[in-house]
C-alpha cells in the first residue's frame, strides 16, 4: 500500500515527515489494509469500481471503465459535476464491492468515471490550487464575522481544475447564508458549495488525540457515527462529568457505545431495586459491581457497607414482596436458642465461682473455732506442751550457739503457742544485735 500522502510533482511519494500530523490532511486517516491484494483474481473478473480518497479521508467510488492499470496509492483524475478532480486510490478488487453493502451504495449509472491517471501538470495544477485554500480560510471567516453570522467554518477545499470551492461549517440551527455566497463567489472567482457537517464530522476532518492517548477513532477508522446517551455512562456506573464523558467535538464520547453490549448482557442478572427492608431498618444502594454481581447496601443511620451476593438480594426481595423483613441483611433469623444458652453458661460459672467463696468461708470458719478450743484446752492444762512446740524447734549448728540460746531461753518464762513466733522473731532480732 502506497503513502497516504499521495504522490508529488515530480512522481515521487510525497512523505510529509510530521509524524501523524500530516500537512496534506492524509496520514492515518481511515487508511485501509488491502488484505486480498495477494489473490490472482483473472482479469475479466475483476470489479471494475475503484474507491478513492480525496482531502481529509472523504472517500468516494468512481468505475474503471477504460480498464486502466491503477495501484494503490496513485493519483487519478476523475469525473466530478462541473469539472474533474483529483483523488488518490485507497482500495480496488472484491472489498470495494463489500464496502458498497456496507455503505448501501447501489452499482448502477450515476456512479462516475475515472478519466486517466494523473500526470505531472495535472499534480502541478492541484498543488497551485491547494496553495489557495489556508488564504481563503482566514478570509471567509473574517467575511463570516462582519456578517455576523452564527456558524463555524471548518476546512474548504478547491476543486483541482480550480471551477469550484466546497466550503465546510458546523451550526447550531439553520444559518442564512445567501448573501455569503454572493461575497465568497465574488471574491474567489468560483462556484461556492456550502455543506454543513456535524461536530463528529468536523473532529473527524481535523483530527487529534484523545484522552486514551491514541488517535481520535473518528480520523483514523470510525465512519458511522451513531448517536450517544447518557443512559450509555449509567449503566456502566461511570460519573456523569460532561468534562471526563465529552470528546474533543464537545459530544458525548463514541467509545460509550462499544461496551454498551456486554454490559447490557450482565446487568440481566442483577435485580432492579434501590431499597431492601430489613428489621433492623432500611437499607439503600450505595455501589453495584457488574461483572463480579455483588452489590452494596449501607442502612441510614451507619457508614458501613454490607456487601451482597445478587442471590441474597433476590431471596430480601421475594420476602418484601411476601410482607416479611429478614432480621439484617445477611441473616434471616436471630438464633435465641444459642444466646439463651451462653447466658446460662455464665451464670453457671457465676454460681461456680460463689460457691467456692462460701466453702472457703465455711473452711476458715472452722479452722477458727478448732484454734479457739485448743487455746481454752492449754489454759486449763498449763503443763501439757503443744505438738507443734517440737516441730519449731532447731537444733544448735554450734556449741556457744546452743549456750547461748539456752541461757536466753532460762530467762525468759515458757512461751505459749500463740506466743512462739513472736518469739523466734525476738530471738532473731538479739542475734542481730549481739554480733
Amino acid at each position: 500500500m502506497g503513502c497516504s500522502c499521495g504522490t508529488s510533482a515530480e512522481g515521487k511519494t510525497a512523505g510529509c515527515n510530521n509524524n501523524g500530523g500530516c500537512s496534506t490532511g492524509g496520514c492515518n486517516k481511515l487508511n485501509v489494509f488491502d488484505w486480498l491484494s495477494n489473490m490472482d483474481i483473472p482479469a475479466h473478473e475483476q470489479f471494475d469500481i475503484v474507491e478513492v480518497r480525496f482531502k481529509n479521508g472523504r472517500k468516494e467510488f468512481f468505475r474503471n471503465a477504460n480498464k486502466l492499470d491503477v495501484v494503490t496509492g496513485e493519483a487519478i483524475v476523475v469525473d466530478v459535476p462541473g469539472g474533474h478532480h483529483v483523488g488518490y486510490v485507497s482500495m480496488q478488487g472484491e472489498l470495494v464491492r463489500l464496502q458498497m453493502k456496507k455503505k448501501k451504495v447501489e452499482n448502477n449509472d450515476e456512479i462516475r468515471q475515472i478519466y486517466r491517471k494523473a500526470t505531472l501538470k495535472d499534480l502541478e495544477k492541484f498543488d497551485e490550487v491547494r496553495k489557495r485554500e489556508q488564504p481563503a480560510l482566514y478570509r471567509t471567516r473574517n467575511i463570516i464575522i462582519e456578517q455576523k453570522l452564527q456558524m463555524k467554518l471548518t476546512d474548504i477545499e478547491f476543486q483541482a481544475d480550480n471551477s469550484k470551492a466546497t466550503f465546510y461549517y458546523s451550526a447550531d440551527d439553520r444559518v442564512d447564508f445567501r448573501e455569503l455566497i454572493k461575497v465568497l463567489a465574488s471574491e474567489f472567482k468560483v462556484r461556492v458549495e456550502m455543506r454543513q457537517i456535524s461536530l463528529r464530522q468536523e473532529a473527524s476532518r481535523i483530527g487529534g488525540i484523545g484522552s486514551c492517548g491514541r488517535e481520535l477513532c473518528c480520523s483514523t477508522w470510525l465512519t458511522d457515527f451513531k448517536s450517544v446517551s447518557t443512559s450509555a455512562a449509567r449503566y456502566q456506573n461511570l460519573s456523569l462529568n460532561p468534562s471526563k464523558l465529552s470528546g474533543q467535538c464537545g459530544r458525548l464520547k463514541c467509545c460509550l457505545n462499544y461496551e454498551l453490549d456486554t454490559y447490557m448482557e450482565a446487568l440481566e442478572d442483577i435485580p432492579d431495586t434501590n431499597r431492601l427492608k430489613t428489621k433492623k431498618g432500611l437499607a439503600k444502594l450505595q455501589k453495584t459491581d457488574i461483572f463480579r454481581k455483588t452489590m452494596w447496601f449501607a442502612y441510614e443511620d451507619e457508614n458501613t457497607w454490607h456487601a451482597l451476593s445478587t442471590d441474597r438480594v433476590k431471596e430480601v426481595l421475594e420476602m418484601n414482596k411476601n410482607g416479611e423483613a429478614p432480621e439484617t441483611l445477611d441473616v434471616d433469623q436471630v438464633e435465641l436458642a444459642e444466646v439463651e444458652v451462653g447466658i446460662n453458661q455464665d451464670l453457671q460459672k457465676m454460681d461456680e465461682r460463689f460457691k467456692k467463696k462460701n466453702r472457703n468461708k465455711q473452711r476458715s470458719k472452722r479452722s477458727g473455732q478448732r484454734n479457739k478450743t485448743q487455746q481454752s484446752g492449754n489454759r486449763n492444762n498449763p503443763q501439757a506442751k503443744p505438738n507443734d512446740q517440737k516441730r519449731h524447734k532447731q537444733k544448735p549448728k554450734d556449741k556457744n550457739k546452743s549456750q547461748a540460746k539456752s541461757n536466753v531461753q532460762e530467762d525468759k518464762p515458757k512461751s505459749t503457742p500463740n506466743n512462739k513466733r513472736r518469739n523466734k522473731r525476738n530471738f532473731r532480732n538479739k542475734k542481730n544485735k549481739d554480733d
